[in-house]
C-alpha cells in the first residue's frame, strides 16, 4: 500500500496469519504511510509463519538466520523499487512476526529504523553486542500472557538496550492477544517519528 508522507510500516504478522492481518495495526498507526506487509514463507501444519521451530519457544536458528537474511534482501530490493532507505522503515510485529523483526533488528539492523514488538521475545542470543543507536523500539508484553513469559520479554529489552537502542518495555494486562488500548499506545509512541503531511 502506497502512503504520502515518506514512512514506511513493515508489518508481520503471527503464527497463522497472513499478509492481511496486521494492515488494520498499520493504518491506525499511521495511516499516511507506505505499508509493507509480505506473508511468512514457512508453512507449519498449514500456518504461515516466518521462520521454522521445534516446539513452542523453541526455534530453529539456521532457519531463522536464513528467513532474516531473505527478509533483509526483500527489504533492499523494495526500497530500490519504491525509492525509499532504511530510515524510513518501521516494523510492527506481531508474536511471530514480531520474533522476525527482532531478530531484523539484531542481524540486520541497517534495515530498520526501528520497531514495534508486540508479544514478542528473544529470537536468539546475539554473540556480541551491535550497534542499535539511533533505533527506537516499543515492545508492549501481556501480563498473563501465556507463551511469552515476562522474563523473556525483559531479556529482550535488555539486549536491544545493550546494544544502544533507545527502547520502551510496556507490560499491559493482557494475554496474547492484541487489545485496541495497546495500538492507541503504538500509535502515539511511533507519532514523533512521522514526517509532517
Amino acid at each position: 500500500m502506497e502512503g504520502k508522507n515518506g514512512r514506511v510500516i513493515l508489518a508481520l504478522h503471527g503464527t497463522g496469519g497472513n499478509e492481511e492481518d496486521l494492515l488494520p495495526v498499520a493504518r491506525a498507526i499511521d495511516r499516511n504511510a507506505s505499508v509493507l506487509s509480505p506473508r511468512g514463507k514457512v508453512n507449519e501444519n498449514g500456518s504461515n509463519r516466518f521462520f521454522r521451530r521445534f516446539s513452542e519457544g523453541i526455534f530453529d536458528l539456521v532457519d531463522l538466520s536464513e528467513q532474516t537474511d531473505d527478509l533483509a534482501d526483500f527489504l533492499i530490493n523494495a526500497a530500490s523499487r519504491f525509492g525509499f532507505a532504511p530510515e524510513d522503515i518501521t516494523a510492527v510485529g506481531y508474536s511471530n512476526g514480531a520474533n522476525i523483526a527482532s531478530s531484523l533488528m539484531l542481524r540486520k539492523p541497517q534495515v530498520l529504523a526501528g520497531a514495534i514488538l508486540l508479544r514478542g521475545m528473544v529470537p536468539f542470543e546475539p554473540a556480541s553486542p551491535l550497534d542499535l543507536k539511533g533505533k527506537r523500539v516499543l515492545m508492549i508484553n501481556g501480563k498473563t500472557d501465556p507463551i511469552v513469559p515476562l522474563d523473556n520479554a525483559e531479556r529482550l529489552a535488555t539486549i536491544l538496550r545493550g546494544s544502544g537502542a533507545d527502547v520502551d518495555l510496556q507490560i499491559i494486562d493482557a494475554g496474547h492477544n492484541l487489545t485496541k488500548e495497546e495500538i492507541e499506545t503504538a500509535k502515539a509512541w511511533y507519532a514523533p517519528t512521522q514526517v509532517a503531511t
